[in-house]
């Protein structure tokens, strides 16, 4: 019998978990099972990943700068990767722009509903907690940004998982390999080039744990909804975000047949894995193992163009959140404040969307910080801020869900891109984690 792909061991978790949720909503002493018995496990696996992140960031990326042989090569994929993931970001803000502008969700919301999502949100811990962090990240200097890029002490960094330093560090010492000559380079390339293919076969170990992982992460989503009243309230907002995310999906199929000359089809079931992984951790950090794996061997990119583009795109590439805090903005405002909706305003909703989407953390609801540094961009009522983040707070979990499937999504389509115009693409090559069992069982 042929065996089961993986990406549908995964959905069949991921609908069981859904259910498993929803029956212990229901039950007495529900709740403290999923948290207390099931939830660990969905923890230890997203723990897992995280554990590899940075090795693999790190020996991919060495490696793969180290076998480019010419420096200017590392300058025009660079200047091609960031050049696309500013256009795709511009792209995703307008297209969420334009979809609530029509929409117009916002108009019309029951007063009642506002005060009950006022007087259950309004003073939350996680409102308070997102509305602080974003006036620290607000108050930071001008190039604090770029500050942040260059790590004082790298095994800080390593166990913070700073992403762009990690980024740094291996560019600098992919690029002083490259100086020093192949003959002396060789043994750190080679050293390496192994931890790599150790690391690769971790995630194919860890992988094998998925379709249990997203039974217990998609159980304790379940299990997070108490209310479900404001839910539907808040279902045409949460409709147009979907809405947004959906078309930007078919933005990046169309570039895939167009520019990488590849199948839609084809290209989403290779990615399908790793882009349902991102729907239950609500994490491109966490999820991007998989997605590098994904990428190098079953979609064809050479190493060393994902090694690059991959990293980076999880940290500055958040096309579905920037998405979202189009929406998510100019929903606050047709509720709390529709005098603010100017032509003017939306402008500058575009602009800093894109340039805050470069410092969203890979983590989830990071996007909630953004949406106060877009919202205090257009001079948005500081009063109505706490009510305005607590108005989607209640929705944002399985929002943060499909936006962060973009995310990944587009961080793939870019490496093929990427991978495509530096003719760096090749047929895939896909290996399982018992290739050389034999050999030592």
């Amino acid at each position: 019998m042929k065996k089961l792909a993986l990406h549908w061991k995964i959905i069949i978790g991921m609908v069981l978990g859904i259910i498993f949720g929803f029956i212990m909503n229901g039950i007495d002493g529900g709740k403290d099972i999923v948290t207390n018995w099931i939830s660990p496990f969905g923890t230890i696996f997203i723990n897992l990943l995280k554990l590899i992140a940075v090795p693999l960031i790190l020996a991919s990326l060495i490696k793969g700068i180290s076998d480019l042989k010419d420096i200017s090569k590392i300058k025009s994929m660079g200047l091609r990767t960031i050049g696309i993931y500013m256009t795709t970001t511009l792209i995703a803000v307008i297209i969420g722009l334009a979809i609530v502008n029509v929409v117009k969700p916002g108009n019309g919301m029951p007063q009642d509903t506002l005060e009950k999502i006022k007087l259950k949100y309004e003073n939350d811990a996680g409102v308070t907690d997102r509305i602080a962090q974003a006036s620290a990240q607000k108050d930071a200097g001008p190039l604090q940004a770029l500050v942040d890029i260059f790590p004082s002490n790298i095994f800080k960094a390593f166990a913070d998982a700073s992403m762009l330093q990690v980024i740094f560090f291996a560019l600098f010492v992919g690029i002083c390999l490259l100086l020093i000559g192949e003959k002396k380079a060789k043994p750190l390339v080679n050293f390496f080039d192994s931890l790599n293919e150790v690391v690769m076969k971790m995630v194919d170990l860890i992988m094998l744990f998925a379709p249990y992982a997203v039974f217990a992460l998609l159980a304790n989503v379940i299990i997070a909804f108490d209310d479900t009243e404001i839910l539907v309230k808040l279902l045409y907002y949460a409709l147009c975000v979907v809405g947004g995310l959906i078309s930007m999906i078919i933005v990046y199929l169309v570039l895939v047949s167009v520019i990488a000359k590849k199948s839609p089809i084809w290209f989403l079931k290779e990615l399908s894995p790793a882009q349902l992984l991102a729907f239950s951790t609500s994490s491109s950090a966490a999820t991007l193992p998989v997605t590098m794996e994904r990428v190098e061997e079953h979609l064809g990119v050479d190493k060393e163009v994902s090694g690059f583009v991959l990293p980076v795109g999880a940290t500055v590439n958040m096309d579905g959140t920037s998405l979202y805090q189009g929406i998510a903005a100019v929903f606050i405002m047709q509720v709390l404040w529709p005098e603010g909706l100017t032509f003017t305003n939306q402008l500058v909703i575009i602009g800093t969307a894109v340039l805050a989407s470069i410092g969203s953390a890979a983590v989830p609801s990071a996007g909630i910080v953004m949406l106060v540094i877009v919202l205090e961009s257009v001079g948005f009522p500081a009063e109505l801020l706490p009510i305005g983040i607590a108005l989607i707070f209640a929705v944002d979990r399985p929002l943060d869900m499909g936006r962060t499937v973009v995310n990944v999504t587009g961080d793939a389509t870019v490496s093929m891109l990427v991978a495509k115009s530096l003719d760096k693409l090749h047929e895939p090559q896909p290996k399982e984690w018992d290739d050389h069992y034999d050999e030592v069982k």
